[in-house]
């Protein structure tokens, strides 16, 4: 039987200025190394035919299966601050698009397919290690319940790529409610393309938003949107501790998905000024600083929608900065419920704000691990015992807190079991710790072993789950174990 992709594709009925056509690059010798497989069935492919040399062909970009029409999209984008007006997918191609079983609209993309036009002297390809890395981090988030793209398949192409020296060159199958940026929006604001924009603007809305289609203003309400859902987004990175590493406006969905794993990291020890990107010198986009960030990308959203807004230009900007005002708000409110459920509060009281920054700066003083204190917060609500404040390197400064913790607690009316479950239902055991993935990493690159990968992928889709045979995934890097830097997937 042939594999079927029963794609329905609309974006690449957009004029040709989106986008260029080009197929993907064959490549040597493909061979499958990791299907989803209920992701597969969640849009309607058959796992089954995947699973095949036939299917790993499709999946590597040698074979292009019927019915897709393969295109590279364009787009801009500030880069670390800095506008670059056309980037584009240049190592990535979009097969086309399904609807899948809940009726929602997918890109599927391959990711190291060849050069584009947009390659900008790159090769076009991935080596493995960074396709290992999304497909672990990308799928973690999901279980986490994080908006975000999703990871099909992992194929190995059976060809090296030359980055500081050859490595085994691999495909992503990566899966979007869409791959639209607010770079996209900028690639024809920065041409004064204001049909183009309305187009895409129109597009987004049938797409995404399609309840703002009768909207009064429906190009305001596009921007309000993206901002409520980019406020809630950012708010639930910080509450797993995930830094993105590279906030650059063509990273930014305009769905709302966490889109682009490249250099992406999980704090251990909780640090607001932490940063893992070895791009990210000047700590741009640190973990405290992602929500600014995330206004300051919305704004330049903002400014490419203007011409839609009014013909009049100060009109505009102040609807526009209206529109934006209301991120810090929605943050907040996102970010300080997901805090209170964090520590087991069920209602909202007065001092509750400063007593979990309280935590938040002894968590920080004492280098204190991000994920294990909360988790562990959570077996202390129902035994005094619990080794929370053995994440503390002064555990005094957590029995102080806890005290206060304690008599706060005690003026919600939820037994003690019934606050552990809602903790243990918020606060992850596990989550991909760089020291796991990069140990994965190795085993794939250096002796074609992915049992370790394997094993990781099913420890992280039950993050919330005690696992007690895979108590070892939760632990903490022991100091030689760190990593420090990661590394963008180019």
């Amino acid at each position: 039987m042939t594999v079927h992709f029963p794609f329905q594709n609309s974006y690449s009925a957009l004029p040709d200025s989106f986008f260029a056509r080009v197929a993907p690059t064959p490549v040597a010798a493909p061979r499958l190394i990791k299907l989803n497989r209920p992701l597969a069935l969640q849009l309607g492919l058959d796992p089954d035919l995947l699973e095949t040399p036939e299917g790993a062909a499709i999946l590597a970009g040698k074979t292009v299966p019927e019915g897709a029409d393969p295109i590279a999209m364009a787009y801009a984008g500030h880069q670390f601050g800095h506008f670059v007006p056309q980037l584009g997918d240049g190592r990535a191609i979009l097969l086309g698009e399904v609807i899948d079983r809940d009726g929602v609209r997918r890109d599927i993309q391959l990711k190291g397919s060849g050069p584009t036009p947009f390659s900008r002297r790159g090769d076009g390809r991935a080596a493995l290690g960074p396709v290992l890395r999304e497909y672990i981090v990308s799928e973690a988030m999901f279980a986490l319940g994080i908006p975000t793209t999703r990871s099909l398949a992992a194929v190995v192409t059976g060809e090296h790529v030359l980055r500081e020296t050859a490595l085994p060159g691999a495909v992503l199958t990566r899966v979007a409610s869409s791959h639209i940026r607010v770079g996209t929006f900028q690639f024809f604001a920065a041409r004064r393309d204001t049909e183009a924009v309305r187009r895409l603007a129109d597009h987004v809305i049938v797409r995404h938003y399609p309840e703002l289609r009768d909207a009064e203003r429906p190009y305001h309400a596009l921007l309000a949107g993206v901002v409520a859902r980019q406020a809630e987004l950012v708010a639930r990175w910080l509450l797993v501790g995930f830094i993105h590493g590279v906030m650059n406006t063509d990273n930014s969905s305009i769905s709302g998905e966490t889109i682009d794993y490249g250099p992406c990291a999980f704090m251990d020890a909780y640090n607001p000024s932490q940063v893992f990107s070895s791009i990210d010198e000047m700590g741009r986009y640190a973990y405290a600083n992602q929500p600014r960030i995330a206004q300051w990308n919305l704004t330049r959203l903002a400014e490419c929608l203007l011409p839609l807004f009014s013909d009049e230009q100060e009109k505009a900007v102040a609807e526009a900065q209206d529109i934006l005002g209301a991120f810090s708000d929605q943050f907040s409110a996102a970010y300080q419920a997901g805090l209170r459920r964090k520590v087991g509060l069920f209602t909202e009281r007065d001092g509750d704000e400063a007593l979990i920054q309280d935590l938040l700066d002894a968590m920080a003083k004492n280098q204190a691990d991000f994920t294990l204190t909360f988790r562990k917060l959570g077996d202390a609500a129902v035994d005094d015992s619990a080794d929370a404040r053995a994440q503390f390197m002064e555990p005094a400064a957590f029995d102080e807190w806890a005290g206060r913790w304690r008599a706060r607690i005690a003026l919600d009316s939820q037994s003690a079991t019934e606050r552990q479950a809602a903790m243990h239902a918020v606060n992850p055991m596990f989550i991909p710790r760089n020291h796991r993935v990069e140990a994965v990493i190795q085993a794939a690159v250096n002796d074609d072993n992915y049992a370790p990968f394997e094993e990781l992928v099913k420890v992280l889709a039950k993050p919330f789950d005690d696992q007690p045979a895979y108590t070892a995934y939760a632990d903490p890097p022991l100091p030689d174990q760190r990593v420090l830097q990661t590394f963008c997937g180019t």
